[in-house]
């Protein structure tokens, strides 16, 4: 222990969770962090680099802000612990942290991602990580596909729950019981899920079998549209180190301020969470109740969703969290001009923050996915996804039923 640690035990007792506090507490204190001025929130550090009282033996726990930070290990531990896990890391986004899974697979492997995945991940694997020589197979039926797509080189499989926009749900466990099954002991498959839409409120999929959870905390886990940042969290020593060792040897980290300010946010997140999917359930079922506009909604909290029953097993009070997309009578026309007309609903990228944004995937978030794969995942021109913030809810509404109105003029 050092000097500096020495001082802080005796001087300053701190808080320790127990197995037995709830996500609120864990929301709240995971993470604290003591200084020694008794701070009862954390200060930000903005140094890049920490004194030494010899050479090689630095006077606290940090040597060099790339390698750790005190705002970012606060913030990989409360992440850490929101989902039951052992281990988190921070990087400077959501596709940071998906390249640096990524780049620590061997050269000639082999990957399965679900088809309906996110543009920017399916960029990357299809862009990036093909050119260094990991190849992707892509599916829209992951668990009937899955045992013909394993090869002996397959090292990783990606899921998104619910998947990035048309919501379809995943049953994690019966993925990591399949690539089990259809693999060799040794083979070592990692199986990666795709959080973010949900955060770690609503569901855990290392519960499930998931050997990493990633997210894009710019959405739900920040929730404040002003940070852009990605976490990833697991419960194997060997991947943590592993990527550890490429979060600092690539250096795609969080500024101090970011991972303070995403730290923050975090400590509201069963809050915001919880009202936005209570709010969406509504949304969503006035939606599919409006034969007249809509022509499909996908919503996991509806119980006409077809994967409705990994939704109980797999969330929260069975919650469909706070993400909506549905498909409007009249084609892209009209989906451009709903998009348009809202007065709450901001017309913007993104998702998971305190305000309701809306996009049109086809030709925003997913515009650079061809359309025949973008279709055959269920990305039409007509389809729109909407993030419902923490808005009365009966505003939103109101705000939707009237750019309905207008898209049908």
């Amino acid at each position: 222990m050092s000097q500096l640690e020495h001082t802080l035990a005796t001087r300053i007792p701190s808080m320790t969770l127990q197995e037995s506090d709830k996500f609120a507490t864990k929301a709240i204190h995971a993470g604290e962090h003591v200084d020694v001025h008794g701070s009862v929130i954390e200060p930000i550090s903005l140094s890049t680099t920490f004194k030494q009282s010899s050479p090689a033996n630095p006077i606290g726990t940090y040597e060099y802000s790339r390698s750790q930070n005190p705002n970012r290990e606060n913030l990989e531990r409360a992440v850490a612990a929101l989902e039951n896990a052992q281990y988190g890391l921070a990087f400077s986004s959501g596709s940071a942290t998906t390249a640096t899974i990524l780049q620590s697979l061997p050269q000639g492997s082999h990957a399965v991602s679900i088809g309906d995945v996110y543009g920017g991940t399916h960029r990357y694997f299809t862009k990036v990580a093909n050119a260094h020589g990991v190849e992707t197979s892509f599916t829209n039926d992951l668990l009937k596909d899955l045992p013909q797509l394993l090869k002996d080189n397959t090292k990783l499989v990606w899921i998104e729950t619910p998947t990035n926009p048309t919501l379809k749900v995943t049953d994690i466990q019966k993925v990591a019981d399949a690539i089990k099954k259809h693999t060799a002991a040794s083979q070592d498959v990692i199986l990666v899920v795709d959080n973010t839409f949900l955060s770690p409120y609503i569901s855990n999929p290392l519960n499930f079998g998931a050997d990493i959870v990633v997210h894009s905390a710019t959405k739900y886990i920040n929730g404040h549209s002003d940070v852009v940042l990605g976490v990833l969290a697991t419960n194997s020593k060997p991947l943590y180190e592993r990527l550890q060792f490429l979060q600092n040897a690539i250096g795609a980290i969080p500024s101090p301020f970011d991972a303070w300010l995403t730290h923050r946010g975090l400590k509201t997140l069963h809050l915001r969470v919880r009202q936005a999917a209570l709010s969406a359930i509504k949304i969503a079922e006035f939606l599919a109740a409006d034969k007249e506009n809509i022509v499909a909604v996908n919503y996991p909290g509806l119980k006409t969703h077809p994967n409705y029953d990994v939704v109980v097993k797999q969330h929260r009070d069975a919650l469909g969290g706070g993400m909506i997309s549905f498909r409007i009578k009249g084609g892209a026309e009209a989906a451009s001009k709903f998009a348009s007309s809202t007065r709450l609903f901001t017309l913007a990228e993104s998702l998971g923050g305190i305000e309701s944004l809306l996009e049109v995937p086809a030709v925003m978030t997913h515009g650079g996915i061809p359309k025949e794969a973008r279709e055959a995942s269920g990305v039409f021109d007509d389809l729109v996804r909407i993030s419902v913030g923490i808005e009365d809810a009966d505003d939103l509404l109101d705000d939707i039923k009237q750019a309905l109105k207008q898209a049908s003029n």
